[in-house]
Order: C-alpha cells, then structure tokens, then sequence
C-alpha cells in the first residue's frame, strides 16, 4: 500500500451548498508492506480510519489516490473481471456476524455462494462436500447446512463467516474488527481458531481493531492509527512493550488491569 488517502465530505448542515461542505480526511497518505504469512494490525479508536483502510484494500471502497499492490499487481489498474478474478485471493470477515449474513440464505448456500460465484462450472452436489469440509473446519455440524443464520449465536455466525471468507482458499484475509461485537471468552474462541487456520492454510492476515490486547494474541507487527494516519509502526513485542509514541501510550495505560486475587 503506497500513499493511500480517502476523504470525504462532511455536511455542514440544511442550509450549506454542497460546494460549502467540509471534507474529512479518513485516511491520509498511508503506506505500508505486509510479508506473506504474516499477521499485521491495525490499531485506533473508533474513527481513526482503519476501517476504511481495510475496505480499501479489497477495493470495497475506492482510494482517491495511491497504489494497491497484491503480488507485484496493481489492484487499482485492473479491470472489473480482472479484478473479480483477483478477489478470490483475497476475502474479508467482517465486524458485524448478525449483519454480515443474508438471513434469507441457508448457511450451506452462505458458505458455498463464493464456490458459485468464482467456479460456476462446479455444480451444487459438487460444492457441498467442499462446504461442509470448511463449516466443520470451524467447528460446525452437518446440520448447520440448512439452517437459518438466526439460528445460530453469535459466536457461531462468526464462524459461518470465517467458513465462506476460507473457501475459496484466499492469500491475504483482511478481518475488521472480528471479535468486537462478541463476548470476551466467545472472541478469544474465535481468535485462537483464526490462529489454527493462519498455520494450517498459510494465511497472511490484515487484523483491524481497536483493542491493542485483542492483536497483542495474533499480531506479528503492529500499525498505531490516529486521525488517518500511523502515528506509530512496528514489531509487536516493540510497540506493545517499548512504545515510541505517546498515543500509543496512552491506548496501553488505557488498557484495565486485572485485580489480583
């Protein structure tokens, strides 16, 4: 990522013209490299921009200037095949587990629509054993395959989504916040499963959120972001033990301790 900047406008009320509109600037020229197999955070408080960043790296928001690279390509030159051709190397698990999923699918055609999307030619008795490989990989049964997403916790909505987010086999897996609507003993579940796939699949991860002790379990290096910027980057055991910059600081002290019994 070179360069990456994203603004946008800001109403300045009823009675304001559009040309009067404030602009604010979500990310602000932000450059950075991610090795293959690791796992780099990105960590800020709530709108600091890290979450546009992260969907700008899928191209699920366009930039409005810099570079994407992905394996020596540039994502932002490609066309829109080429690019849909490009995005099964790259999937996303998102914040929200109950807003993520179409409570209208069954979870079998949830986790199986990518397969359909990206190799039409496989037929649905084709995609199945491939499902239900990947929903048990997460911890779920058969009998997952034809229920509801309300069906199931939150917990498990999250799996469904770390299960159509695998399928396809991706490189890079971009997870915004994926264990903040959870409860803590349910995301650190979750968080150690997403660590059991990182090994067994390769995975490189892109890691958003906003609780340095979530990534501080995952993260090989770590990004500080404040007001659309990295105020602060570097190896894990450095910026979580030897912070250089105050505001990373202050999001460590911020950070409760546990009583001692």
């Amino acid at each position: 990522m070179r360069k990456l900047s994203k603004k946008y406008n800001r109403s300045g009320g009823p009675f304001k013209r559009a040309s009067e509109q404030e602009q604010f600037i979500a990310v602000d020229h932000v450059s950075f490299e991610v090795t293959q197999g690791e796992t780099f955070a990105v960590v800020g408080e709530s709108g600091c921009g890290k979450t546009t960043l992260a969907r700008m790296l899928l191209r699920l928001i366009e930039p409005d200037g810099g570079q994407i690279l992905f394996a020596g390509r540039d994502l932002l030159a490609l066309s829109a095949a080429e690019l849909r051709a490009h995005r099964r190397e790259m999937q996303m698990i998102f914040q929200d587990p109950f807003a993520s999923l179409d409570p209208r699918m069954r979870v079998g055609e949830i986790v199986g629509e990518p397969l359909a999307i990206h190799e039409p030619k496989l037929s649905k008795a084709e995609r199945a054993p491939r499902t239900l490989a990947i929903l048990e990989r997460v911890g779920l049964r058969a009998d997952a395959l034809r229920r509801y997403p309300h069906e199931f916790s939150g917990g498990q909505r999250q799996r469904i989504g770390i299960a159509r987010a695998l399928i396809l086999r991706p490189k890079l897996i971009v997870a915004d916040e994926p264990v903040s609507a959870l409860d803590v003993s349910v995301g650190a579940q979750v968080l150690l499963l997403l660590r059991e796939l990182q090994s067994e699949f390769n995975l490189t991860y892109v890691f958003i959120s906003h609780s340095l002790p979530v990534v501080a379990q995952l993260a090989t290096r770590i990004a500080v972001m404040r007001g659309g910027k990295f105020v602060e980057l570097g190896e894990a055991e450095q910026v979580l033990h030897q912070p250089a910059h105050e505001y990373t600081r202050e999001l460590l002290s911020a950070v409760p301790a546990l009583p001692v019994a």
